[in-house]
């Protein structure tokens, strides 16, 4: 079978299992030539299971107008937020924390997201992890056992 030709590629982000055709996904895709009904329905057949939580999609649409998509894990922050039991994260981190969690906590999350982080070893991405927990203004117990 030949290979289909790629007319774009583009990420979108949206709650699993909750996708609209409404603004901004029905626009972003129909930019692209997508039929926003037909892709709403299969991506929320296929992140029912993450039911409202945010994912990020890479869409790849080819010039017969067909398109293939792949789901990512959440955003870092996301989960993190999750983790904590917070609503959002700080305005002003470096003095106003709001939440608390263990390295315990982030090697979890390292576990579920392990394949789209940067790092050549666990440490390095709970590492990684904490710093961005950090920026939100949440502190990670337990550090030293990573080396920070």
């Amino acid at each position: 079978m030949a290979k289909k030709e790629i007319s774009s590629q583009f990420k979108i982000q949206a709650k699993g299992g909750q996708a609209t055709p409404a603004p901004p996904i029905g626009p972003a895709l129909g930019a692209h030539g997508v039929n926003p009904g037909q892709f709403v329905t299969q991506f929320n057949e296929r992140t029912r299971e993450l039911n409202g939580k945010v994912v990020g999609c890479v869409i790849t649409v080819f010039k017969d107008r067909s398109f293939e998509f792949e789901i990512k894990a959440p955003p870092a922050a996301v989960l993190l937020k999750d983790a904590a039991g917070v609503e959002k994260g700080s305005g002003v981190p470096n003095k106003d924390k709001v939440g608390t969690l263990k390295v315990e906590d982030l090697r979890k999350i390292v576990e579920e997201k392990g394949k789209e982080l940067t790092g050549l070893s666990e440490d390095a991405m709970v590492r990684t992890l904490a710093g961005t927990a950090r920026s939100m203004g949440i502190v990670v117990e337990g550090l030293e056992e990573v080396g920070m």
